[in-house]
């Protein structure tokens, strides 16, 4: 039947069916305009005011050891610098090196006559004038589908989390993942689009300052609240599935070769969202196999 469900005609089945998917909120897709409005960039008035940076990481090492690559941009010209690094290197060898680099080639205007700045001056407005209009309108068309969102100190909110899908891929069962975790207590805004979150021991590792867009308002009540204690969340806010027990097992024949196959527990997932997967792949948990007495019967089927 591939993805299908089939459920069988009983009118109390299917009412209860439909129920408890609209309760279980925190797993449903979402079907409002996304929160936070789009706040533009200042522009700058002159090269090598404003800039952007961004690294390129786990690239092969050189004979320097070097195995990282900053890239530097200015913002007005979109000339940019390419500056070898190491991953391990700190905020004060990161600045010694901004400095040697950029500051010493961009630091400093050069002198020129009054005319030219004047001319130069004229130019850049316009350029101004322009970039804010495209900016303006760029923002309009991204207004038209968000909506305002702000919450106070205190406020206890929700915080959005996404299953990596390609990590021992959870495919068939990924929707049922879910979505958000807490309620969490707002402890500070940052800027009109962001806030800080008190969050808990076990995601001390974490950030703790967050997009408005990856919250959602807590309403008071007590059986909503999904805990964090057994999902293990990575800095950007993503898990990993992990398999719990072996609990079937059944050969697919094939035109040409045998299959076999492996019916697994998901942690944070009941046995009705147990999955069949490939056993070759699952061999990558030995503990399964170690733990598990396969005292079923293989189920061969075409």
């Amino acid at each position: 039947m591939g993805q299908r469900l089939c459920v069988p005609d009983i009118d109390d089945l299917r009412r209860e069916i439909v129920e408890e998917a609209h309760v279980a909120a925190y797993v449903k897709t979402e079907h409002q305009a996304p929160v936070g409005k789009l706040h533009s960039l200042l522009i700058p008035e002159w090269k090598w005011e404003r800039i952007t940076i961004d690294f390129v990481t786990g690239l092969p090492r050189t004979p320097r050891q070097h195995d990282a690559i900053w890239v530097i941009v200015d913002r007005l010209t979109k000339s940019a610098h390419f500056l070898l690094v190491r991953e391990s290197n700190i905020l004060d060898q990161l600045a010694q090196k901004y400095v040697a680099e950029i500051v010493r080639l961009h630091g400093v205007p050069l002198s020129i006559g009054p005319e030219l700045i004047q001319d130069t001056v004229d130019k850049v407005q316009l350029i101004r004038s322009r970039i804010k209009a495209a900016q303006d309108r760029q923002k309009s068309y991204v207004d038209q589908h968000r909506r305002e969102m702000e919450y106070s100190v205190g406020d206890r909110v929700f915080l959005r989390v996404s299953p990596w899908k390609g990590v021992l891929r959870f495919g068939r069962k990924g929707k049922l993942s879910p979505r958000y975790i807490g309620p969490y207590e707002i402890l500070e805004r940052i800027g009109p689009l962001a806030y800080r979150l008190a969050l808990p021991s076990e995601m001390s590792q974490m950030h703790d300052v967050f997009h408005v867009s990856m919250l959602r308002r807590y309403r008071s009540d007590p059986t909503h609240v999904i805990p964090t204690q057994e999902i293990e969340i990575a800095s950007d806010l993503s898990y990993v599935e992990e398999p719990v027990q072996i609990i079937g097992s059944r050969v697919k024949q094939l035109r040409n070769r045998v299959i076999p196959l492996v019916k697994v527990l998901w942690k944070n997932h009941s046995s009705e969202e147990a999955t069949w997967e490939i056993e070759e792949h699952m061999s990558r948990y030995p503990h399964l196999f170690d733990r598990t007495v396969l005292n079923f019967e293989d189920e061969i089927f075409y």
